[in-house]
């Protein structure tokens, strides 16, 4: 699984380096997260294993940001900081 399987088949050297020498095919990259998390493609099934390849893309920074953010909100934690 991959966040970006267009951005894992140009820069991730781990799936591009085995997918040039043959040793696995383009699909290996198998699902995006999003594709998972929006129910469009299947996840992992009974005890399969999944490995995930990060490759840093700044939406998820983004999202996770937000999650933190209205966690800290909801339970009342952290503190307001004022910008000029």
């Amino acid at each position: 699984m991959v966040d970006s399987r267009e951005a894992a088949l140009r820069e991730a050297g781990d799936i591009m380096i085995p997918l040039a020498e043959g040793r696995i095919a383009a699909d290996a990259a198998g699902a995006e997260l999003g594709e998972v998390l929006a129910g469009s493609r299947p996840g992992r099934e009974h005890d399969e294993v999944t490995v995930f390849k990060s490759l840093g893309l700044p939406i998820e920074d983004v999202v996770a940001c937000d999650a933190i953010y209205r966690r800290a909100v909801e339970q009342g934690a952290g503190y307001e900081i004022k910008f000029p």
